[in-house]
């Protein structure tokens, strides 16, 4: 059964994926009273990065904001397994993205806006969120870019 939230997903011809399994020692998502907290999400499809390296190099800006919108996914599925039903999103408090970047490259903040385009969509006004966009040297795997995200819950 899906509720509101997954029927927008749907409208926008998107499918919740599984939970990416960790790759180190952690939890996906870890509820801590009204608020769930994702690990950082790596823009994993069906258990694979579909392209690696640093944005400004060897990834496009353009393919690091899909990227990044499949990192959001993946932190939305990550949510999902710990609360059982997304329409319990409040809200979407903070994003952090990571995006691995040649020296030279700038753009991160452009990058993460696939992730919070996506909240936005899938969520409305409660996808509206605050954000730090953060440049790294090599994330793991080298992935191009990882997404974490904190919601607060509707209080039961």
């Amino acid at each position: 059964m899906s509720g509101a939230v997954e029927a927008k997903l749907a409208e926008l011809g998107l499918t919740l994926p599984e939970v990416v399994p960790p790759i180190a020692t952690y939890q996906p998502a870890v509820r801590s009273g009204v608020y769930v907290y994702t690990a950082g999400q790596l823009p994993m499809v069906e258990g694979k990065l579909p392209v690696t390296g640093k944005v400004g190099g060897e990834v496009t800006p353009e393919e690091a904001k899909e990227l990044a919108r499949t990192c959001a996914l993946n932190a939305l599925a990550a949510v999902k397994s710990v609360i059982g039903d997304l329409d319990r999103i409040a809200r979407v408090v903070k994003v952090v993205g990571f995006v691995a970047s040649a020296p030279d490259f700038t753009g991160q903040p452009g990058v993460i806006n696939g992730a919070s385009e996506l909240l936005g969509a899938v969520l409305g006004d409660k996808g509206v969120h605050a954000r730090s966009a953060v440049g790294a040297a090599v994330l793991p795997l080298d992935a191009p870019v990882e997404v974490e995200i904190q919601v607060e819950l509707v209080q039961d």
